[in-house]
């Protein structure tokens, strides 16, 4: 049974010392004030005002210059909407304060939980695990319609229901820092902290999958036994279905027995071991140097299995993952023979589902800007016996309309861009004629931005839902489906009906 945070939201970090140290402008307030929290900011800390309800904080007697200030938003961290909360300010801006949470005065907000890491609060790692999990869907769907609303002065036709992560373990993918203290003769292996470049040792880590957190311990007493453990400057986890690879980032030649040394702890737990040298930047196999470099994941809905290096980009939650794969297939509706278009397609996650819905008798063009990711796109290819996908590397933040792929026309479009999205895409869409449209977004921003593009361009957003990729952090992953408007003229005319 998880109980309520009272008094202490999160675990204050040992030693204060390494924290960022804070620029401002204006002297800060070295005492707490008591806030009323109205809001979440999207980044899910708490909003409040100087001088809101005043007369309840009467007992802290708030300043003349504080009291200068009201109206003022101040973004708490930790703080839950409905709480009133003690907050330590930590940065001044001219337009808003920022603070953290140092107590809770009222009582706790129904959606607060006991964060499940004892490292919360002092690891950057996380910052909503005092949130439940529902609660974070329902914040994230609100960022997401908020954005677009703001940017492209639109809501769906329909809300999704959120693709739920079902695995509390679920993170596949992770780099940590090494740092070597000579002066205390230990190692810290970690993840920044909050709001700082320092690193927040850690022993272990509830949101990273078993298999790597439950080593941590051993794999840092294993580094610190190395002779260039000081030059050490990153490890790496990539995780398949199946296997584990470490990398070692390390700035120096590795002695053989160093080398012996990590092949002992990785051979005793039958992890890959890859070394990486910074200025040679050439990732080595050392557990089976004649092995190929790969992991793999399936995608059981679809039967297939994918290789990947460890330095290749895969999504970190494999469950969502298939969840997102099926519910594009889903709403695209494909067809047998349909020809479909899948843009920024990395080493082929939904080139081949796609492929598989169109059956042999259709085509999907899969384009990504990485040529080795194309090339891994063949390899997968050829791993799982469809002939039907052509892969082509492009840079799709440029002009790409004399390419001959650009000059097809196409049924559907599927589009899975980086943060920056995808807005050199969305002014040529319209000239592949797709009926129906997905775009998974991993920014809200960048997807509303061409959200209103595509609109212009004669397509409506007719469904749209948030995906728990990343539980317990900021990040919101989206999906939408957009129809050209011939296609849904009849839902747009019932819809405007019913708002007159």
């Amino acid at each position: 049974m998880k109980k309520h945070l009272r008094s202490q939201p999160h675990q204050k970090p040992v030693d204060r010392r390494s924290r960022q140290k804070t620029t401002t402008s204006q002297t800060l307030s070295s005492e707490p004030i008591a806030f009323h929290v109205t809001s979440l900011s999207h980044e899910g800390r708490g909003v409040a005002m100087y001088g809101a309800n005043e007369n309840d904080f009467a007992e802290n007697d708030l300043s003349q210059k504080e009291s200068t200030q009201a109206g003022k938003k101040v973004f708490i961290r930790y703080a839950l909407v409905g709480e009133t909360v003690q907050a330590k300010l930590t940065k001044s801006h001219k337009r808003f304060d920022e603070a953290e949470m140092v107590e809770l005065l009222s009582a706790p907000s129904k959606d607060r939980i006991q964060p499940s890491c004892k490292h919360f609060g002092q690891c950057g790692g996380c910052a909503l695990q005092h949130l439940g999990v529902e609660a974070q869907l329902a914040h994230k769907q609100q960022v997401l319609a908020s954005h677009l609303k703001h940017f492209a002065n639109v809501e769906p036709l329909e809300w999704l229901a959120a693709i739920q992560n079902r695995k509390e373990d679920y993170r596949r993918r992770a780099r940590l820092g090494v740092r070597w203290l000579a002066k205390s003769q230990q190692l810290i292996i970690g993840f920044r902290e909050v709001q700082s470049n320092h690193l927040s040792p850690i022993s272990e880590c509830t949101v990273l999958d078993q298999r790597v957190s439950a080593h941590l311990d051993a794999l840092r007493n294993c580094l610190s036994q190395l002779d260039i453990r000081e030059k050490i400057t990153h490890l790496e986890f990539a995780l398949g279905d199946e296997d584990v690879a470490l990398v070692l980032r390390h700035t120096v030649d590795m002695p053989q027995q160093d080398i012996d040394k990590l092949l002992d702890f990785v051979k005793s737990r039958v992890w890959q071991l890859y070394l990486l040298p910074d200025r040679y930047q050439s990732l080595r196999r050392i557990d089976q140097p004649d092995a190929i470099m790969r992991l793999h994941y399936a995608l059981p809905a679809f039967d297939l299995k994918l290789a990947f290096s460890p330095m290749d980009f895969t999504q970190v939650n494999a469950n969502v993952n298939q969840q997102t794969v099926s519910l594009a297939c889903q709403l695209l509706d494909l067809k047998a023979g349909e020809r479909v278009l899948d843009l920024f397609c990395g080493l082929g996650n939904f080139s081949f589902a796609l492929a598989r819905c169109v059956g042999a008798t259709g085509q999907v063009v899969a384009v990504e800007g990485v040529d080795e990711m194309v090339h891994r796109g063949y390899e997968n290819a050829t791993l799982n016996q469809i002939d039907h996908v052509q892969f082509y590397q492009q840079d799709l933040a440029s002009d790409f309309s004399d390419q001959a792929w650009a000059r097809q026309g196409f049924d559907a479009l599927l589009i899975d861009p980086p943060r920056a999205g995808a807005s050199q895409v969305m002014h040529y869409v319209a000239n592949f004629q797709a009926k129906r449209i997905v775009y998974v977004s991993c920014d809200p921003a960048t997807l509303a931005r061409d959200t209103a593009i595509l609109i212009a361009q004669g397509y409506q957003l007719c469904k749209a839902g948030v995906m728990d990729m990343f539980t317990h952090t900021e990040h919101v992953e989206s999906i939408t489906l957009f129809k050209r408007i011939d296609a849904t003229m009849v839902d747009a005319i019932t819809t405007d009906s019913n708002l007159m």
